[in-house]
């Protein structure tokens, strides 16, 4: 199956969630614990931005934030920007796992699309945006302060309740935006089920011509 090209309304999407990423870092960063990683709004954006737009789009709306960061503009948390923040910073690692999470949120919302229902679609958010941000962004930070895993581990603790509530947060606004705009996220079972049907008045086709030219040569 060949990939569906990006529209217009597409490239629209991507770019106002990854300026809704930004906005979400004017507030600035809340630095707790002794580890320096600090506690932004961000990662309410990148939740947001699975759960709405879906894997694809999602992810590119992601990477164009970050590409943005890294080329210099300031849009990080506290008005940080540049490539220090992706390879010397002990928080570098969750920058990284913002991709890998918004695909797996957006992939997952996909599945659970039209119903979203709540349980299974906070399940999906917490394991994209809170797990997989986690297991990356913690053993960088470990391996960039020279730190056992379990101390990262533990200090990272401190992100938990808040992130919880993102997710949370992110739910709600997620099922109310695919109740009113249904189609933001193009669900694989239904591209799969318009090829199979097709197929099907391919199939179909072919066997009515091959049983009209037996019935002329008759």
């Amino acid at each position: 199956m060949t990939a569906r090209t990006l529209t217009v309304r597409d490239l629209a999407q991507i770019a106002i969630f990854a300026a809704l990423i930004a906005a979400l870092g004017v507030p600035g960063p809340l630095s707790l614990g002794v580890i320096a990683v600090p506690i932004t709004l961000q990662t309410l954006g990148v939740m947001l931005t699975g759960a709405v737009l879906g894997a694809r789009k999602g992810f590119f709306a992601v990477l164009l934030f970050l590409a943005l960061t890294a080329a210099g503009l300031p849009l990080l948390a506290g008005g940080r920007g540049g490539l220090a923040w992706f390879t010397t910073s002990p928080s570098a690692g969750y920058l990284y796992g913002w991709l890998l999470g918004v695909l797996v949120i957006g992939y997952l919302t996909g599945r659970l699309l039209p119903k979203y229902p709540l349980w299974p679609a906070l399940g999906a958010t917490v394991l994209g945006g809170i797990v997989v941000i986690y297991a990356i962004g913690v053993p960088v930070t470990a391996f960039t302060l020279h730190l056992p895993i379990w101390g990262a581990l533990i200090d990272a603790s401190k992100f938990l309740p808040g992130d919880a509530i993102k997710a949370v947060v992110t739910v709600l606004v997620a099922r109310q935006v695919h109740r009113a705009y249904p189609g933001l996220v193009p669900r694989r079972r239904a591209v799969t089920a318009s090829s199979a049907t097709t197929t099907s008045t391919a199939t179909t086709t072919t066997t009515s011509a091959a049983t009209s030219a037996r019935a002329s040569d008759e």
